[in-house]
């Protein structure tokens, strides 16, 4: 039989009966003819709980033992999902990850997936059980241990099981009904999007967007894992969702599919740094040893032998950031004036495959914040992306500025 990969979140399965409600759709899968995998997220909030009680017991925690209590939320889901299949007639098992196993490499917290061997859930599917229900999230590594995705990683797993099993779709089932052309908090024109291309759904998801994991979209690009984001709170529709496909999926789509944005940022400037050959190794270098998450890069003209160098990073590594240089400067291996944090802006990013091949659209999402009286102060681009760095008081605005200059409200 066909295979079905169907993931569900946090929120979706957050009380027994939101179970029962997802257990139903699972059900309706088997009766359309699928052998279905189920991967089940913990539920809502509990998983944070679990977090919180490693940090209360120790601060200094083993990532080993830290694994070994936050992967139980997903065992727990796991578990009552396939208990409610069954009380529903439904042959369906309850699957860890060591039992199916997820093959993961060795970093605690952090782990990324390596191998995932279909022979176990295949045979059992052989046998006569119609739904595996696998907690998301972890797996295991070459020793032995239970290893843990990172946040949202159940995401990655949903898809990383598609690409395994050949499965004919991977659902993401959570608790909005599809992608959106922006934030519809933001914007009240913001618009549901039928399809969208992987490409585009990477950046959206790396540039804020809070939809897909950024991983799992790398991975279901990569082996051509068709998407569907859908929400659980919505009555059954075959139709639902966005599908999330490869760029040739798509008949024709806008120049710009989507505004996208990032509160939290913070840009920072090395000033009067020594202009000469290594000189970015040498600043970024530590920075990324220091584990600082850098996506903005300036550099200014040279005057006299120095120059200024502007890079963004989360604002919560702003800290991070300057102990990394200033150890540098200390060592060495760079010398600068002063460092300069300004922990008050935000990234606002356009995007869409359509600007690949047209003009223009960078001079007139400039003129749309111009006339918005929105400054800019760090600008960077690629093929289907344009992103700037603004004051955070205007992010609002200039989403629904750029979101109305684009007529993304339109299909």
């Amino acid at each position: 039989m066909p295979i079905l990969v169907m993931k569900f979140g946090g929120t979706s399965v957050a009380n027994l009966d939101r179970i029962h409600r997802a257990s139903k759709r699972v059900a309706r899968e088997v009766a359309n003819g699928y052998d279905v995998i189920v991967i089940v997220s913990a539920m809502s909030g509990k998983t944070n709980e679990l977090v919180g009680w490693v940090n209360e017991t120790s601060h200094l925690y083993d990532a080993r033992e830290y694994d070994a209590v936050v992967s139980s939320g997903e065992q727990v889901t796991a578990g009552l999902m396939s208990l409610r299949l069954q009380e529903m007639e439904v042959p369906a098992r309850s699957w860890q990850g060591w039992q199916v196993p997820v093959k993961t490499s060795g970093v605690h917290s952090a782990a990324r997936i390596e191998e995932i061997p279909t022979d176990n859930i295949m045979a059992k599917f052989g046998e006569g059980m119609r739904v595996a229900v696998v907690a998301g999230f972890q797996g295991i590594a070459d020793d032995g241990r239970v290893t843990t995705l990172g946040r949202g990683g159940s995401d990655t797993t949903a898809v990383a099981f598609a690409a395994a099993f050949g499965a004919e779709r991977c659902d993401i089932y959570t608790d909005v009904d599809g992608v959106y052309t922006t934030d519809p908090r933001i914007s009240d024109k913001a618009r549901k999007l039928d399809k969208i291309a992987f490409e585009e759904m990477l950046e959206l998801a790396s540039l804020g967007a809070k939809v897909l994991q950024t991983r799992s979209v790398e991975l279901a690009m990569r082996y051509k894992v068709k998407l569907r984001v859908l929400s659980s709170f919505e009555e059954y529709d075959p139709e639902a969702g966005t599908l999330v496909c490869d760029e040739e999926d798509i008949v024709e789509s806008n120049v710009v599919s989507g505004v996208a944005y990032s509160r939290d940022e913070a840009k920072m400037t090395l000033i009067s740094v020594a202009d000469r050959p290594g000189i970015a190794s040498a600043i970024f270098t530590p920075l990324a040893d220091a584990g600082v998450n850098v996506d903005m890069i300036v550099q200014n003209i040279s005057e006299e032998g120095r120059t200024d160098m502007t890079f963004s990073c989360p604002v919560d590594q702003v800290a991070r950031a300057e102990k990394a240089m200033a150890a540098a400067k200390e060592a060495g291996d760079i010398n600068f004036h002063d460092i300069v944090a300004d922990t008050d802006v935000a990234k606002v990013s356009i995007v869409g495959i359509g600007m690949r091949s047209q003009a223009g659209i960078a001079a007139k999402m400039f003129q749309v914040l111009s006339n918005e009286g929105i400054n800019i102060k760090v600008i960077t681009t690629s093929e289907i992306k344009l992103s700037v760095l603004i004051d955070r008081k205007y992010m609002e605005l200039a989403v629904q500025a750029l979101h109305d200059a684009f007529e993304l409200e339109k299909a």
